[in-house]
């Protein structure tokens, strides 16, 4: 983690919390209004501060990769209810318990592309997932098994929730805005891949896509896993065919079935320029 030894005349911050700590006990050190500002918790959860919280889950994993010296990613995308092909029998339909071969080629997916992050001293090209089960835990679990580290950009949701085990535990985060946890997971992304998932899939591909569309964001691979159900719920040239996308829009996405596939798409894309 990162050296907090500052060359600095001033005295920490952390010092003052533990002196305040130690004061005296009087109705005016009880009060709210004599807490410091920065360790007051009733105060940073109001309104008013929003913007501040929003800058704080911005600027903590940006300042955590970077010490990490984490360049580049490959995002996951895909349904936290697709199986793994040992649990196929738990799954609630057999549509989704024949999603299961995701489950595998996601994770033989992340195991390839892992190895060559580990070329680059777990620089570029690492795995990058919303850190909870299924397609998820089936990307950390890949990374996991070549001995490579994955990330994981977990959202606090009203129903209980823990990280999956296989993500790099000091590269997994919690968000409370979905805003900023999207930003995070395409600002370093050298491609996106996309399984088969549910409505916080197609957010997440949708938004890809907008940005790349609209120039907001350079243009990466954007790989969807499994072109039947993809073809079966989007129908993507009936947009083009209504002109309400562009025929060349067609081309920002490309079908894959492998995890050979879509690393070979991957080589063959031009790295990004400095």
């Amino acid at each position: 983690m990162h050296d907090d030894s500052r060359k600095t005349p001033f005295r920490h911050s952390g010092e003052d919390i533990e002196a305040a700590r130690h004061s005296p006990d009087t109705p005016q050190t009880r009060a709210p209004s004599y807490r410091l500002a920065f360790a007051d918790n009733e105060f940073l959860l109001r309104e008013e501060l929003r913007p501040v919280r929003l800058q704080l889950e911005l600027l903590k994993p940006q300042m955590i990769l970077d010490e990490r010296g984490i360049v580049s990613t490959v995002v996951m995308f895909g349904g936290a209810r697709v199986p793994s092909p040992e649990r196929q029998a738990e799954a609630r339909t057999p549509e989704l318990a024949a999603l299961s071969r995701y489950y595998e080629q996601a994770r033989i997916f992340a195991r390839q592309m892992t190895e060559r992050s580990l070329t680059t001293g777990g620089r570029d090209f690492v795995i990058c997932t919303g850190g909870g089960p299924g397609v998820m835990e089936a990307g950390n679990l890949g990374a996991e098994e070549v001995g490579g580290q994955s990330i994981g950009l977990g959202i606090v949701l009203p129903h209980e929730q823990a990280p999956n085990r296989h993500v790099t535990p000091d590269l997994s985060f919690n968000f409370h805005y979905f805003a900023i946890r999207k930003m995070h997971f395409l600002m370093r992304a050298r491609a996106i891949t996309v399984f088969p998932g549910g409505f916080g899939t197609l957010d997440e591909l949708f938004e890809t896509l907008t940005l790349i569309q609209t120039r907001r964001m350079a243009r990466i691979p954007v790989l969807l896993f499994g072109e039947a159900f993809w073809e079966e719920i989007i129908n993507w040239r009936a947009l083009a065919r209504a002109g309400t996308i562009s025929e060349e829009d067609l081309d920002l996405i490309r079908y894959v079935e492998t995890a050979e596939e879509a690393v070979a798409i991957i080589d063959a894309f031009p790295a990004p320029q400095d």
